[in-house]
């Protein structure tokens, strides 16, 4: 059995020394500490000391996250794991890094290479202008961003991404990364084994982890995959075309791409939603309608939003906000999306929320391998959303664009 907790290779990875190896591990298994051990600590601190606290000075208890972090940023336990939380994010950035630069021109020779052998195209457009939003800062906190080049034909951040996410996210992407993606495909495997899309657009697709496996399900579809960031298409070419997959992929801004009216039968994203402004967002959704066509399907896959959650976990995971370089994480939880997706062009009776089942657990689970089939066994159990937590989904928002409009009597 293929163990899903350790990163598959494949020609385009980064290939670390045993001292990088063995730094990336500790830095993986710091951040799992931080959320098996450090984390749990946070409700009791909260419950017999915070709150207590916090009713005393105000004379009620806490409403809202924004009350429930005012009483906890004062507590030495909860100052303790968002500095080591932090310490971690950095860390494991650092740790890949140093294998990243000591080999980033033979890993830019071989993402020549890969993507010279594939059919499948790749549009690195000539002058073009990043969001602002994206470039103004280090996205979780990883250094330089998705964006930043530093020589001709940069791959170096694509690189940076593959390995440092699959750290940050303590393997509960799955061995390719790919578990957002693939959740959502099973997804769409279950819920609607009748789909047959003949193009798929992955909007924010990174270094195109989530895009692949829809190529997987849909081998005859054509399937792009954008991004604003130049070095991270590149490398995602590259990557796709060194595990076997033919897939299109574009430096293009979601908010408005150069694909005609229609084009896709089925528009996805994978955590794109609070990566981008609240200015963004509305955009996105109007472009995902607009090249919809009739009888396609939109699916942002993200976690939910905090009209979903109790207070507490709201605050828990409004931390990315404050300490993960993740400004637009609580605003893009709050906004409506619903009533986004209806001013698009959506109608609401066919917007919904739902959950889809991270694929790694329904593969842990079955205990058979990492395949689609072997998940087949414990699909339909009951998951909670969540990140990368043990028994979590993805928070699915489904948007159709029926084949006719209704009639307005």
């Amino acid at each position: 059995m293929l163990n899903t907790f350790q990163q598959a290779d494949h020609p385009a990875l980064p290939k670390a020394s045993a001292d990088e190896a063995a730094r990336q591990e500790f830095a993986k298994s710091f951040k799992g500490f931080i959320q098996s051990t450090l984390l749990p600590g946070l409700t009791p601190v909260y419950q017999t000391r915070v709150a207590r606290k916090f009713e005393k000075k105000h004379g009620r208890s806490p409403q809202d996250r924004r009350d429930i972090r005012e009483g906890m940023v004062e507590d030495i336990y909860f100052q303790h794991y968002a500095a080591a939380n932090r310490i971690a994010q950095e860390l494991l950035w650092e740790s890949v890094n140093g294998s990243v630069d000591r080999q980033l021109p033979e890993l830019i020779e071989t993402a020549r290479q890969l993507s010279a052998a594939t059919a499948a195209r790749l549009e690195i457009p000539e002058g073009f202008e990043p969001p602002r939003y994206v470039t103004a800062l280090d996205i979780h906190c990883m250094p330089g961003g998705y964006c930043s080049e530093v020589c001709e034909d940069d791959i170096s951040v694509g690189a940076l991404y593959d390995r440092g996410v699959y750290l940050y996210s303590m393997g509960y992407t799955g061995p390719n990364n790919d578990d957002m993606g693939r959740s959502v495909v099973n997804y769409i495997k279950r819920k609607m084994p009748d789909f047959a899309p003949r193009r798929i657009l992955d909007m924010g697709c990174t270094v195109g982890h989530s895009t692949l496996p829809y190529k997987e399900l849909f081998p005859d579809a054509e399937v792009w995959g954008i991004d604003v960031g130049g070095p991270c298409v590149r490398y995602a070419h590259a990557r796709a075309a060194g595990m076997g997959f033919e897939v299109n992929f574009a430096q293009m801004n979601a908010e408005q791409t150069t694909f005609p009216d229609g084009y896709f039968d089925l528009v996805v994203s994978h955590i794109l939603l609070h990566e981008t402004s609240g200015k963004a967002m509305p955009r996105i959704f109007a472009e995902a309608h607009r090249v919809l066509a009739p009888g396609g399907w939109m699916i942002h896959a993200d976690l939910p939003p905090f009209d979903l959650m109790d207070p507490f976990t709201q605050f828990i995971l409004d931390n990315e906000t404050w300490y993960n370089n993740e400004p637009f994480w609580g605003a893009m939880r709050d906004m409506d999306q619903i009533a986004l997706a209806e001013r698009a062009g959506f109608e609401r009776s066919n917007v919904r929320f739902d959950t889809a089942p991270m694929a790694v657990m329904e593969f842990a689970a079955a205990a058979e391998g990492y395949s689609q089939e072997a998940s087949e066994a414990v699909a339909e159990r009951e998951f909670t959303a969540g990140e990368f937590a043990p028994g979590g989904g993805w928070e699915v928002l489904i948007a159709h664009k029926p084949m006719t409009r209704k009639m307005v009597a």
